[in-house]
This record gives structure tokens, C-alpha cells and sequence, in this order.
């Protein structure tokens, strides 16, 4: 197959072709004349890339020839690389002429094209510190100095090398005047170079004239581009190169551009911020840096760029982070440097954190439980409490049993249809909003109310409302401020009822008014300490809500009950679909009905243990329905965790559902991959 990489992998990384198209005898890594035009001077290299392994080549005498194998190929040919078309054609020339036999064209019409350059003619010299026309530089080991005086810096021969850094022995250039001069690398002042694509900029640390550019220096180039992660955290600007490495040396992502006076383009930083969630600008804290940093914080302050000062005085010899390392700073501090940048900026977040933070020595008095079943709390202060069902199936019975119990008078015992429901002792409000019955209706629901627990006014704590009348946006608005005002009147509120959840927003499937909707009930339960019972007139699926509305509540609320009604009979029974701890099919099914001798719904006891198990074999595999039809098969971990999902209860409680699906055969496994599980009866499966 004729693509890039395997012409890569069949050429010695690109190393065949050089020797292929180049002729004569050079060296890896040593400097020869470029065969393909009149070179004067020795300088072309082929050379090993450290980050990709491949091989390519650098000619300063003229810039065309540089690059990999591939775009030797296309300057050779007339053929550019950035288009696809002459790409492929630059592949089949490669192909055909090392006789790869990838694509079986054994002849190709760019092949007899006639190979001839001139030299590059001269550009105008780019203004640097010395802009030479033509330069030789001479490579050699690093000396033992020379790696003493980066080591001090935690830069190692591993990270130069990594970084593309030469130690040189002497280079020559021309000044001003066109006079050849060469520089000599000595133990007083010696040399380095930071090699790049078109040119190499000179480092003499210990000299008076310490940098210099040897080639056409490009005007926007960033050191340590190609070192970086694809993404991260943290990416820091800092000065200069010898600082990237120091700060790559201690364990962070850094880049450097030209200088601390460059124009940074926001072209750039607009790339880059997609791929680190912080840059920062830490450059040197003389007067030079300080203004530079701010300089270029206010001009990309559009990407939530960050500036960091370090504690340096600014001296020459204490200025930047290379001196920071230096001076026995380590990488904990600087991280602590920057978390105290964060603690500046995030104030008012934290300030507003600060209330909502657990304190583990004063730990939060725990909420009495206001509605529990057989010891489960189903309504605790604080959190939402689900009661959905059909149309008639008595959920507005079972709203009365539940507040008769909570408005009772001291000592008076009260049918409260098996539940237990704590009494409102402190006289706080207990509030009762209707938004689907008639305003008669609602009366003698409320009338059922007050016999059951043997009173005949209701207390003056105690507010029903009739809000049929309403717009759905407006009841919202006239449950919260009715919420607050009694809240103070009464000096707080024990329990609220909204009978119809659904009349407060557009449609139980309206995914963005459902998510609002439940977060600003559960907003509300949480400022005001209070249980809201939620009441939405749906039919479950198994034990799963439907639509976005019943999502929602099934996630926020702490217990969800479903009442239903048994065909052909006056009993309805209450099933759990969720409990705050453990799983819902270990709650008991009560049962309630019709007693004309009292006039009202009376606790007739639970249901048989047979019924139980039934129900839960029918709820298991009405929620394997569901899981099953997104996809076929999943494994036990997968499994788990969607269950996890779906009903919002923990590990151990999802687990239990899949050893029971397992053994009443709902679930098996896959014939052909035992690690997998899939729906019984399912094509599969056959």
C-alpha cells in the first residue's frame, strides 16, 4: 500500500532516500556541500529528529532543501508536499526509483523531469544582533564545564539533546562589512546553539555579546512547541530557552518565543488554550519582564491568560525561573506559587465555598427522618420525596394519610396508611398546592384530611392551594414567595405538597424546564429544611420514571413511591422505586383501601411474600427491557454500571440486581463470549 508511512518504514525512516538522491560521500550529522547547486560552504546536514525518529535534512545556504525525505523529493521534481495530488505523485516517484514495488506503476512521468537549481539568491538580512551572510559552525562534545553550568539549572545532557542544543567549538560569520571573523568556544566563555529549521540562534552565557542568529531566522518561532503534550494543565511562557528546559527538567510544560518583547500571536494562544486549561506568563522580574508580562496579559486577556510573579528581586543574577531552581527553590514551591495565584483569582468562589465546606470537627446534626417505612426514611428534611401513579389509583389518599399524620394533635394515634410521619411539634407550616383538581375537590380531600385526624378546624399552620386557575409559569413564582413568607410567619416549614408537578412547566418531556424545574425544588427543600413531596401523575416503567420530568426526580429525589391499584378491586398498594440506601425492592408493598364505615382509606398490611417476589422478577425484567434495547450485549462491569445509571442506587445494590436477573434466567450469557451478558430469549442467544 503506497502511503507515508509505510514508504517510512520501508527506507530506513526516510535515511534510503537521502542516499538514493544524494550523491557523495556524507556523513549523519556532519556538514557537507550540497551536490544540487554551487555550494561554497559545507553547510547541509542530515540528521536523526529525536521526536519523530525520522530522518531529514538542514541546508542554511538555501532553505528549499530542508525538510524530510519527501519534500527533498518535491524540490527535486517542482513538486509541493501541501497538496495532496503532488503528494501522491512525490510518493510514486519514491516508490518507482528505490524499486519498493508499493503501488505496481513501474514508471511515472515526473521521474524524466531534468534536475537542475541555482543558488538561493541573498535576502535582505532580518535586524538581529549580528545577521551574517554566510556561517560555519563547528559541533563538539559537551565538556564537563559545559554540563556543570547547565546542571546547576537541572538541565541534563538528556534534556539539551531533547531540546535540540549544540555545543559548539567555533563558528564563522561576517559583520557589518562583509569580514569573515570566527568565534572560538573557550572554558571561560563557551558556546552554545539552539538548532532550528532555518537558522541557529547562538547562546554565549558568559560572554558580553550572548546571542546571535546564524541563518534566515524566522520571525515567529516558539522554543519547545514540539516537546509539549497534546494536552495538559498547565503551559507556561517564560522568557527565554534555557528556561523551558530548566522547567521541563523539573516536571512542567513551558515554551518560549523569541524574546520577552516578541508579539505573541493570539493565533496561537487561541490553539493552545484548547489544549491546556491554564497558561501563564512567567517571565522575568526585572523591569523588562514585568512590563512585557503585563503587556501581553492585557492584550489576551480574551484567554483567560494568567501572569505569575516570581519572589525575585530582579537582579541580574536573580531575575527569572532558571535563577529560582538555582538559588534551591524546588517544584513544590513553584506549584504552591501557583495556587496561591489560583487562591487570589478564585476569592469569591472559595469565600462562597467556604459555607458549603464539610467541617469533619463539627460534623451537620443529622435530619430526623419525617416520613419512614418498616425504619426506612423515604422524606427527610432537605430532600425531595417522588410519589407518582395512574389516574385513580390514590395517590391523593395516601397524600391525606400522610399529611393527617403530620397535622395530628399530641398523643392521638392516626392511620397514616403504614407509613410513619413525624408530627409538626413546632407548629412550622405545612403547605398543600393543587394544580389539577377543582377547587370543591380539593375541599373535600382536605375534609377526609381533618376527620382522619380527629380535628375539625385545620390548624392555622396548615395552607391548601387551589392553583388550577393559574398559568403554569405562574404557579412556580406564587409557590416560592408563598414558601418564604411562611417560612418566616412560622418560623419555618415541616412539610410541602405540590400535587402535580407536571402543571408547573410546558411538558414532562421539555428536557431543559424539567432539569430547572427539579433543581430549583431541591433549591428550595435545601434553604428552607423542609421535605417538598412531589407529586407527578405518571406511570412507571418497571421501576424506572418516564420522560425527562421523571429522570429528573427519580435522580434528585431521596425516595420515590408509586401507588397502584390492584384490577378489579378497591386496594391500591405502595411500592418504593427509590430509597436513599438500599434497594427499593426490599422496601414491603403496603396496602390501603376504601373503608365505608370510617369514610375514608384505611392500612389493610402488606402484601404476600409470593407478590413481592413476583413483583420483583416483573420490575427486573422490565428494567433488562430497557438496558437490552440500547444495546445487545454488555459485560458484568458494564452491566453494573448502567444499572448504577439508570436507577441511581450504589454498587452493591446493582450488583444484587444482576445475580437475581442471572438466576431467575432474565439475563444469561453469550454462547460464544462467556464474558459477555445478553437479554434471555434474544436472537443471540438462539
Amino acid at each position: 500500500m503506497l502511503n507515508k508511512e509505510t514508504i517510512l518504514l520501508k527506507t530506513n525512516n526516510g535515511l534510503d532516500v537521502f542516499r538514493h538522491f544524494i550523491h557523495g560521500e556524507w556523513k549523519i550529522g556532519k556538514n557537507f556541500l550540497n551536490p544540487f547547486y554551487p555550494d561554497k560552504k559545507a553547510s547541509c546536514n542530515i540528521y536523526r529528529d529525536k521526536r519523530t525518529k525520522i530522518y531529514k535534512i538542514n541546508d542554511f545556504g538555501d532553505n528549499r532543501f530542508s525538510g524530510d525525505c519527501f519534500a527533498l523529493v518535491g524540490t527535486l521534481y517542482q513538486l509541493d508536499c501541501k497538496y495532496k495530488q503532488d503528494f501522491s505523485e512525490i510518493m510514486k516517484i519514491i516508490d518507482s526509483e528505490l524499486n519498493l514495488c508499493l503501488s505496481g506503476n513501474k514508471t511515472n512521468s515526473a521521474i524524466n523531469k531534468k534536475i537542475s537549481f541555482s543558488p538561493i539568491p541573498q535576502k535582505a538580512p532580518v535586524p538581529s544582533i549580528v545577521e551574517p551572510s554566510s556561517y560555519l559552525p563547528i559541533t563538539k562534545e559537551f565538556s564537563s564545564p559545559e554540563l556543570k553550568y547547565w546542571g546547576q539549572y537541572g538541565i541534563t545532557q538528556t534534556i539539551l539533546e531533547t531540546f535540540d542544543v549544540l555545543s559548539i567549538a567555533s563558528y564563522t560569520a561576517e559583520n557589518k562589512e562583509k569580514k569573515s571573523y570566527t568565534v572560538k568556544s573557550s572554558i571561560q566563555e563557551p558556546i552554545f546553539a539552539y538548532r532550528h529549521l532555518h537558522f541557529i540562534k547562538i547562546y554565549r552565557p558568559l560572554s558580553k555579546l550572548r546571542f546571535q542568529y546564524l541563518g534566515n531566522k524566522t520571525e515567529h518561532y516558539i522554543f519547545g512547541l514540539e516537546q509539549i503534550p497534546p494536552k495538559g494543565d498547565i503551559l507556561f511562557i517564560t522568557g527565554g530557552e534555557k528556561d523551558v528546559m530548566c522547567m521541563y527538567a523539573h516536571g512542567f510544560n513551558s515554551i518560549a518565543f523569541n524574546s520577552e518583547n516578541a508579539n505573541i500571536p493570539p493565533e496561537v494562544i487561541k490553539k493552545l488554550s484548547y489544549r491546556f486549561k491554564h497558561i501563564v506568563l512567567l517571565y522575568d522580574t526585572d523591569q523588562t519582564g514585568i512590563e512585557s508580562s503585563l503587556k501581553h496579559f492585557n492584550e489576551l486577556k480574551d484567554f483567560d491568560m494568567k501572569r505569575l510573579i516570581l519572589p525575585l528581586p530582579g537582579t541580574k543574577e536573580e531575575k527569572d525561573i532558571s535563577d529560582y531552581f538555582r538559588l534551591g527553590n524546588t517544584r513544590e514551591q513553584l506549584k504552591k506559587l501557583f495556587t496561591d495565584l489560583l487562591n487570589d483569582l478564585y476569592a469569591e468562589t472559595f469565600a462562597m465555598l467556604k459555607s458549603c465546606e464539610i467541617d469533619f470537627k463539627n460534623p451537620p446534626v443529622t435530619p430526623e427522618p419525617l416520613i419512614t417505612i418498616n425504619g426506612v426514611t423515604i422524606g427527610s428534611p432537605g430532600n425531595l420525596l417522588g410519589i407518582t401513579g395512574n389516574e385513580g389509583s390514590g395517590k391523593s389518599n395516601f397524600l391525606g394519610g400522610i399529611v393527617a399524620g403530620a397535622i395530628r394533635l399530641k398523643g392521638d394515634i392516626v392511620d397514616s396508611l403504614g407509613t410513619d410521619v413525624k408530627i409538626n411539634e413546632q407548629g412550622k407550616a405545612i403547605l398543600y398546592y393543587d394544580t389539577e383538581q377543582s377547587e370543591d375537590q380539593l375541599y373535600r380531600n382536605l375534609t377526609y384530611i381533618l376527620k382522619r385526624c380527629n380535628r375539625e378546624q385545620p390548624p392555622k399552620y396548615f395552607k391548601a392551594y387551589c392553583l388550577t386557575n393559574m398559568g403554569r409559569r405562574e404557579r412556580l413564582h406564587v409557590i416560592t414567595q408563598s414558601m418564604d413568607k411562611f417560612h418566616h410567619q412560622f418560623n419555618g416549614i415541616h412539610m410541602v405538597v405540590i400535587d402535580g408537578i407536571g402543571d408547573l412547566i410546558r411538558g414532562l418531556n421539555d428536557e431543559a424546564d424539567s432539569v430547572q424545574l427539579i433543581e430549583e425544588l431541591h433549591r428550595l427543600a435545601g434553604i428552607y429544611k423542609t421535605c417538598i413531596i412531589c407529586v407527578l401523575h405518571l406511570v412507571p416503567n418497571g421501576i424506572k420514571l418516564r420522560g425527562h420530568l421523571g429522570s429528573e426526580l427519580q435522580r434528585k429525589s431521596a425516595g420515590i413511591l408509586c401507588i397502584e391499584k390492584e384490577a378489579d378491586t378497591d386496594i391500591s398498594y405502595i411500592k418504593a422505586l427509590k430509597v436513599r440506601s438500599g434497594s427499593p425492592l426490599d422496601v414491603p408493598l403496603l396496602q390501603f383501601a376504601w373503608d365505608k364505615q370510617k369514610n375514608h382509606h384505611v392500612f389493610i398490611g402488606e402484601k404476600s411474600k409470593e407478590y413481592k417476589d413476583q413483583r420483583k422478577v416483573d420490575d427486573l425484567q422490565a428494567l433488562a427491557e430497557d438496558i437490552f434495547a440500547e444495546k445487545e450485549t454488555y459485560s458484568y462491569t458494564q452491566l453494573v454500571s448502567t444499572i448504577q445509571d439508570i436507577m441511581e442506587v450504589k454498587s452493591r445494590t446493582a450488583k444484587s440486581y444482576v445475580r437475581f436477573m442471572k438466576e431467575k434466567n432474565i439475563i444469561v450469557k453469550h454462547p460464544s463470549f462467556p464474558t459477555q451478558y445478553l437479554k434471555s430469549g434474544s436472537k443471540s442467544q438462539s
